[in-house]
Parts: C-alpha cells; sequence; structure tokens
C-alpha cells in the first residue's frame, strides 16, 4: 500500500482469504497529462450553465483564481494554463491576474510549495498568494440564513472577476469537496469556517451528496461574494483528471458531483472484523489531520468492536496546532469531547471524529509519529504490519478487508 511518497508491505497470512475495497477507475490506460488537459479544454469550450471564461473575461480589468493546497489531489498546474490562455485572450494581462491557495484553515505554504503548485513557469508570471484566515484580513459580505458571517480574503472580495478551481470527491462534513468550497471555507475568515463546521453538531451530511443544511449554508456564500466561473475535475489517485467540469458555481459542480459519486460511493454488503487501511499515500497520509478521512471510511465497514490497521505517514505529525494542543493537553479524551459538543473549535473538532471510530474500534497505527504522540491519540503503534495482523488473526473465520485508498473510497451500505 502506498505510504508518504513511498510505499509499504505485509504478509496476510496463508490461512486466510480478503476483500479489497476500494473506488472504482475506469477501464483503459491512465490518463496522462495530455489526455487530462484536453478534458480540461473540452470542459472551457462548453460551460454549463454560464458563457464562456473569455466572454466573461470581456472588458474586466483584473481576475483573481482559487486554488487547492497542497493536502489536495487536484493538479492545478494542468488548469492554470488554459484559465490564463483565456483571461489573457480576453484582454486582462498577466500583471492583473491573481491567485489565491484556498488554505481554508490550513497551514500557509512556504515560496517553494507555491511554485509546484502552480508549476515554475506560471509560478515566474503570475503573482501568487496564501490566503489569510485572519479576520482583519476579510471583508464582511454578508450573514447566511443559518447564522454564518461571510468574511471573505480581501483580495477576493474586491476582485471584479472570480474564478475557483478544484477537485470533486465526497466529504464527510458537507458532502462534497470541490465547487463553492473554494471561497468558503477556501478564503473565508476563522470566525466564518467555525460557524459553518459548527453546524456540523446539529446536521449530518450524507458523503458524495451536496443537499445538506451545511453544504447549502456555503452556497449562500455565493448571493454575497458571487463566483462568477468554475473549473472543477474529478481525480484518481495520481492526480490523472478522468472528468472535467465548467461554468456555473453550482450547475456545473452538480454535473461533476454525479460523475464522482459514480466512482468514489463504493456499495459493500458486508462489515468486517479486521480492516487494514491506507490514505492512499501523499498528499491524502501527509498529516494525521488529513488520514482521519480514510480511517472513518474503514470504520463505515468494520463490525462494531472489529479493528482498524491504519498505514498513514504523517509526515507532519498532527498537521493542526490546535488539534495537537487539544490532544496534548486536554486530560481525558472525553472531556475534550464533551467541551466540543458544547462549543464547536475548528482543528479540535477532528477529535470528534476521532472518539466516533475509538468508542467501537480499536485503532493500530503504522506511521512515523512517536509512539507517544500516538498513545494520546489513543491508538496503538504498529511498527511491523505483518506481525501486527498476525498477533489480530487469530481464527480462521475472522474476516479481512483491505482500502488501499481508503480517502477516496467511501463505502455505501
Amino acid at each position: 500500500m502506498r505510504y508518504g511518497k513511498t510505499t509499504v508491505s505485509f504478509d496476510v497470512p496463508e490461512s486466510h482469504s480478503y476483500d479489497l475495497i476500494t473506488y472504482k477507475q475506469p477501464l483503459g490506460e491512465p490518463p496522462d497529462d495530455a489526455y487530462s488537459l484536453s478534458l480540461i479544454r473540452q470542459a472551457l469550450a462548453a460551460p454549463i450553465g454560464t458563457p464562456s471564461l473569455r466572454e466573461l473575461a470581456t472588458d474586466k480589468t483584473q481576475a483573481v483564481i482559487l486554488i487547492s493546497d497542497g493536502t489536495r489531489l487536484c493538479p492545478s498546474w494542468l488548469l492554470l494554463p488554459p484559465l490564463l490562455e483565456e483571461l489573457n485572450a480576453a484582454g486582462i494581462p498577466d500583471h492583473a491576474i491573481d491567485i489565491v491557495i484556498a488554505l481554508g484553515l490550513h497551514r500557509k505554504h512556504t515560496a517553494a510549495e507555491l511554485e509546484q503548485l502552480v508549476g515554475t513557469a506560471i509560478y515566474q508570471r503570475i503573482r501568487v498568494s496564501n490566503h489569510s484566515s485572519c479576520s482583519e484580513d476579510c471583508t464582511y459580505a454578508g450573514t447566511t440564513s443559518r447564522g454564518t458571517p461571510i468574511e471573505i480574503n480581501h483580495l477576493v472580495a474586491q476582485a471584479p472577476l472570480r474564478i475557483v478551481t478544484g477537485n470533486i470527491e465526497p466529504h464527510a462534513l458537507v458532502g462534497i469537496s470541490g465547487g463553492i468550497k473554494a471561497l468558503v471555507p477556501g478564503v473565508a475568515s476563522q470566525r466564518c469556517i467555525e460557524h459553518n463546521h459548527g453546524l456540523s453538531l446539529e446536521y449530518k451530511a450524507i458523503p458524495g451528496h451536496p443537499n445538506n443544511p451545511l453544504h447549502q449554508d456555503l452556497e449562500e456564500a455565493q448571493q454575497f461574494a458571487p463566483i462568477d466561473f468554475m473549473l472543477n475535475v474529478v481525480v484518481n489517485h495520481d492526480r490523472q483528471v478522468l472528468h472535467a467540469a465548467a461554468g456555473h458555481i453550482i450547475e456545473a459542480h452538480r454535473q461533476g458531483t454525479v460523475f464522482a459519486a459514480k466512482l468514489f460511493l463504493v456499495p459493500v454488503q458486508k462489515q468486517y472484523d479486521i480492516v487494514v487501511v491506507s490514505p492512499g499515500g501523499f498528499p491524502k497520509d501527509l498529516q494525521f489531520y488529513q488520514a482521519l478521512k480514510a480511517l472513518r471510511n474503514a470504520a463505515a465497514i468494520t463490525k462494531p468492536h472489529g479493528t482498524i490497521i491504519m498505514a498513514a505517514e504523517c509526515s507532519e505529525q498532527f498537521g493542526n496546532g490546535i488539534f495537537q494542543y487539544w490532544v496534548e493537553t486536554i486530560p481525558e479524551r472525553e472531556r475534550a469531547v464533551a467541551m466540543l459538543k458544547q462549543t464547536f473549535v475548528a482543528g479540535a473538532h477532528k477529535l470528534l471524529h476521532l472518539d466516533e471510530v475509538l468508542q467501537n474500534h480499536p485503532v493500530y497505527l503504522h506511521t512515523s509519529l512517536p509512539n507517544a504522540l500516538i498513545d494520546l491519540l489513543g491508538c496503538t503503534p504498529a511498527p511491523d504490519l505483518s506481525s501486527t495482523l498476525k498477533s489480530i488473526l487469530l481464527h480462521p473465520s475472522q474476516s479481512l478487508a483491505i482500502m488501499p485508498f481508503g480517502a477516496l473510497t467511501f463505502p455505501v451500505h
């Protein structure tokens, strides 16, 4: 299975069979960059629900493009050149274009990481900046019907033409990624993000489906800071483009959502005694904050009190300072959970997700996290996957599943 930018191997005892649970991939050869780019250009040539980007950009003096951060699979370096071609052809020069990394509350990127995200040629042409979620760096635009204050990055709020990019895949908190998520939480204030995410204490989304209060709350932001054009893709674990959708922020996104659901929502008819899962390697296991998504997907097919073994490198450890602070300082996880249910805290809310798993399953981690931190998380170190699996597989009747791309595989019953 993939582990960071390498792989990790383990042996399944000969006495046991296993089921491989993974997302669907289209038949045929994996798409290369040339094919991926052709899908992107086709989508731009036939936008859904809007005029072409070139038409929208005509007579505009400036433009801003929002792109995903380094924890996402979106191949921004492929999406940006065709977008820039359209803007330039419409009369908007490079010096009037800004690219903003839609970080939400994720960590800011270094100059080297910014260059890697967009590609060297574009980095040398266009201004690229990190979003700041500080309220003083955002403009208040309005409040949604569910009380979320829409505060948007100053640069984005002031731009006469707003373009968003991203990749579409199921999302446990708001149902689906991509689309409006580039705006909120992508370039929103902490106060805005925290209020929207806090709605998860009251409402639950179904992964793969946008029709839920949390996602509808995000879409309301469009009333206050309208997005002019969207370019989203559906990609596999190697960031190869399988589908592209362009045009209206909601209409085009819905079309991409249907395609993504067919791939990533995987019918599974049974539950297993033991599940071995990998998020799918870099960037899905860059941080425990992100790897948790795969752990939750594995828990969906694990029997009550069944065991989960996860291989996730987590080279950046927790990936969120607030999450780490709560893990390291609140005496008991139960107390932290009670506190978070009383007052939602973005970042620390990952403890709610972890607790949902640990309430029902022992979890073993094969990871670069120090053993002390694994223990504080409530998990057990698994330095050798083969020996860990062998120690748990004690009876021939125990059922076993392996999920090699757990972050993209969303089991449905």
